[in-house]
């Protein structure tokens, strides 16, 4: 008895696992705009969700089954928060602001192939100089690392865009990219 117990346990927080994390992968997928994808991945969801769903609900008397259901949804959360980490669908905004009146900062950038919109700015404490860039969410942490290594003193604030037209961006952040990326490959061998 006490085997099918923690059989039906470990099925259930199984279950809930992979539901969960197809269910947050799903609506990720739908805020991104992948509504084919999500579509597909909402297919495979429903059904983990009604065995799962219905073995809790045949069971319903067992306290245990219950405490399986909420310890693997939680679970698929964080499981399916760290899937979209990996697939960084989109890109990221990141607007830096530095006292760097050298200009090195955008420069260097630049360099590394990332589009940089740069001004004057006024700050509480004098003159600074902004920044608009733009990159594949991919690439996010490693342009923090270059900012911080370039300026430790940077100001960083990011978001994702809603939406992009217009101008170099896209096409040419991206081909920039993946010059990079072969490059790095190359250093790497």
């Amino acid at each position: 008895m006490l085997e099918n117990s923690l059989m039906m346990v470990a099925i259930i927080f199984s279950i809930n696992i992979f539901y969960v994390t197809f269910f947050t992968i799903r609506m990720i997928l739908t805020l991104k705009g992948y509504r084919y994808y999500a579509a597909g991945v909402s297919m495979v969801e429903v059904v983990i969700y009604v065995v799962g769903l219905g073995l809790v609900l045949d069971n319903l008397n067992e306290i245990q089954n219950l405490i399986a259901y909420a310890l693997g949804y939680g679970l698929g959360v964080i499981i399916g928060m760290k899937i979209e980490e990996k697939l960084a669908l989109g890109y990221i905004t990141v607007n830096v602001i530095t006292t760097d009146n050298g200009l090195e900062l955008p420069r260097k950038l630049r360099e590394l192939g990332y589009g940089v919109t740069d001004w004057e700015a006024n700050g509480l404490e004098g003159d600074r100089f902004a920044m608009q860039i733009l990159t594949p969410r991919k690439y996010e942490l490693k342009l923090y690392d270059r900012i911080k290594e370039i300026d430790p003193k940077a100001f960083m604030i990011s978001y994702e865009p809603k939406a992009i037209h217009g101008g170099f961006w896209v096409k040419s952040v991206k081909r920039r990219m993946s010059q990079e990326e072969k490059k790095n490959e190359q250093k790497v061998v």
